[in-house]
């Protein structure tokens, strides 16, 4: 198994006190798609942390499920739903759990979204990728956001591994077998509250499952 990423995170979102580690704005390359959002009624924000994405999703409408690992993010994130007034059903589990996902939410989703989910390395990302396939119904969509290589010249935020960064090749490799609907490689400033801020070494993926 991976680090114990329970305690390692509960750490960093209980340092953050009443702070969101991460803002509570969206993701800028998930916002951005919202029309595209609309074709579905259904989401999952997986490794979904203090809610800022999971909200978000909800307040387009969407009927939203969050999974996240740490009790600390989660009941930050009913906080921000709570003060948003929207429902999110959110989830502690460990995505990476054998067994996971549960029979229920196999195939269950339009879209299932990770935002930053780099905490593993490639023995991990596989089994992480293959998860969240599982969990995409036929017709459905995974969008991801993640950093390159390059980020490791920033610092501003993401893993300090290299091999958990990914390249466009290590999607396309990925999602062989889905329809690639974009796939971008592009450097912007990012202003996502403490721990994602400045300028960054990013790529996006939007992928349909056949």
């Amino acid at each position: 198994m991976p680090l114990n990423q329970e305690s390692v995170w509960t750490k960093r979102y209980q340092d953050a006190g009443d702070d969101y580690l991460f803002g509570t704005e969206p993701n800028r390359f998930l916002a951005h798609r919202v029309d595209l959002l609309q074709e579905g009624r259904t989401a999952l924000s997986v490794a979904d942390g203090e809610g800022r994405n999971s909200v978000w999703l909800a307040e387009q409408g969407l009927a939203v499920t969050a999974v996240e690992i740490s009790a600390v993010a989660v009941h930050k994130a009913r906080r921000l739903a709570a003060g948003r007034k929207v429902e999110v059903d959110f989830m502690q589990a460990d995505m990476l759990a054998p067994g996971w996902p549960p029979a229920a939410l196999q195939g269950a989703f339009d879209w299932v979204v990770g935002i930053f989910i780099q905490f593993v390395g490639p023995e991990w990302r596989e089994r992480q990728f293959e998860v969240m396939k599982q969990l995409t119904r036929p017709g459905g969509r995974i969008l991801l956001q993640g950093y390159t290589p390059k980020q490791l010249e920033y610092r501003t935020g993401g893993p300090s591994a290299v091999e958990n960064l990914y390249t466009p090749e290590i999607l396309r490799e990925a999602f062989a077998d889905w329809q690639i609907e974009e796939l971008v490689e592009y450097e912007e400033d990012v202003n996502e509250g403490a721990g994602h801020r400045g300028r960054s070494a990013l790529i996006g993926l939007v992928a349909r499952k056949p």
